[in-house]
């Protein structure tokens, strides 16, 4: 399990496949209380014929320096761990906040990125009534229920209640300083003016019943990109927990060499 310290942060990370694979490495960023686990079945699958590498953010699964980090810090410990190993260009893929990360890479160091993906992300955070009463409350209620609260309606209807009562299990052991940090991190999130400048091919995959981030705040992005691929997928906001083979094929398709 190798580690880098960056900036008073240790951060995990695996770094797997072969180094003189076809294609750019796939670097993958998982999102908000979440880990690089997230990614287990595209790292199985994808490991086998090319260069892959995940990590736990800085607070976040097994990398500490919890501090209180921004959008724009988690950002810069991926381009960090990046010159660590070398990769000059990649193809990112971001899960939720974990796509606000690689839009902020994209649009500060778009000579890293060949192509990007962003799973259940979206480039201006815009609240429904509900999620801006959530938010409203969020200091007011204890921890533990503010993070269930946001991870059980992650969801699509009718997901098995195990696994996202161990998921939200999983968040709440995140430090409450990161967790709060990087909530608010997200609201403040806004490059939608901006992504026109992204010019690599880009994949945009989204959950159907994401009430976290609604369909349509992914659609009113993808007119602003200049060359964007867009799949929905029946699922919810956890698309990799929820729906993982169908979002390998979905990746699986858009890297694959062009004829």
């Amino acid at each position: 399990m190798p580690q880098l310290d960056v900036d008073g942060a240790r951060l995990t990370y695996d770094d797997e496949g072969p180094r003189d694979g076809v294609g750019a490495p796939l670097v993958f960023v998982h999102g908000w209380t979440a880990d690089r686990h997230r990614w287990d079945h595209q790292t199985e699958h994808f490991s086998t014929g090319r260069r892959v590498i995940r990590l736990d953010l800085r607070g976040h699964g097994e990398s500490g320096g919890a501090g209180s980090p921004t959008v724009e810090a988690l950002a810069a410990d991926v381009r960090a761990l990046l010159d660590h190993l070398g990769v000059d260009r990649c193809v990112l893929i971001g899960h939720s906040m974990g796509g606000m990360i690689a839009q902020t890479i994209a649009l500060s160091h778009p000579e890293r990125v060949e192509r990007l993906v962003l799973v259940n992300s979206i480039s201006r955070m815009t609240y429904s009534r509900g999620r801006g009463l959530l938010m409203a409350v969020s200091t007011l209620v204890p921890f533990k229920l503010f993070v269930a609260a946001n991870i059980q309606r992650a969801f699509a209807p009718g997901h098995p209640r195990e696994e996202i009562r161990a998921c939200v299990e999983a968040s709440a052991a995140t430090p409450r300083e990161v967790v709060m940090t990087c909530y608010g991190a997200m609201r403040a999130f806004d490059v939608l003016d901006r992504v026109g400048e992204i010019r690599v091919p880009t994949l945009l995959v989204h959950g159907y019943h994401d009430i976290q981030l609604p369909v349509a705040q992914m659609l009113r992005m993808a007119k602003a990109y200049p060359d964007a691929l867009v799949r929905i997928v029946d699922a919810g906001h956890e698309l990799p927990l929820e729906k993982p083979a169908e979002l390998t094929a979905v990746l699986d398709a858009f890297l694959a060499p062009k004829e």
